[in-house]
Formats: structure tokens, sequence, C-alpha cells
């Protein structure tokens, strides 16, 4: 069985027993975690879509770290101008592990 979450403006294509790595949640590490923005289901050619979401579905995981990812650089130049702009950005992320899958 798997599942289409939304969490965070973006959508993950989960199953029981994935890791996946999403943006920073409010939750601490070891804790548990629910997803209930479910917007299709399905198993083999048993498939179900929301409008948005289906109602009353739900996916849980646990949070297994939450960290920063590799720094990425973000440099700007104007030709001809002298203006030039170096920033750094390190994106903080946490890695969850899907637990479980509910329909209704």
């Amino acid at each position: 069985m798997y599942a289409i979450i939304e969490s965070g403006g973006k959508q993950y294509r989960v199953a029981e027993g994935d890791v996946i790595r999403c943006d920073l949640l409010e939750s601490e590490v070891g804790s548990n975690v629910t997803f209930d923005k479910v917007v299709l289901a399905g198993s083999g050619s048993d498939v179900r879509v929301g409008a948005p979401t289906l109602s009353g579905a739900s996916v849980a995981g646990t949070v297994l770290r939450q960290a920063q990812d590799k720094k990425i650089l973000v440099f700007r130049y104007k030709p001809k101008k002298r203006v030039r702009k170096l920033r750094g950005h390190r994106q903080r992320f946490a890695e969850v592990k899907i637990t479980k899958i509910s329909l209704p």
C-alpha cells in the first residue's frame, strides 16, 4: 500500500517502512507525527483519489532526526558594474520513518 501525502507545500509518495526527508517539523526526535493531508492512496489496482484530500485518511510516522543539509552557495553579480554578492544557505530538514497508513 502506498499514499501521497502533503507536508510543507510539497508532496511525497510513501509506503510503510519508507524514510522521507521533509521540511523541518515542530516535533522532537523520537516523537510520533501524523500527516492528515492524504491526497491519494492505493494498493495495486485499487486507487482512491481525494478531492482535494481523502477525508479520514492519515499517515503516521516517527521522527528519526532533525538536521541541516550541506551548504549551497548562491552567487549573484551584474557584469561590468562591480556588483557581486555571495551567500550561503543550509536548509533544515527532518527525517521521518513511515510506520502506518490508515484509510477510512
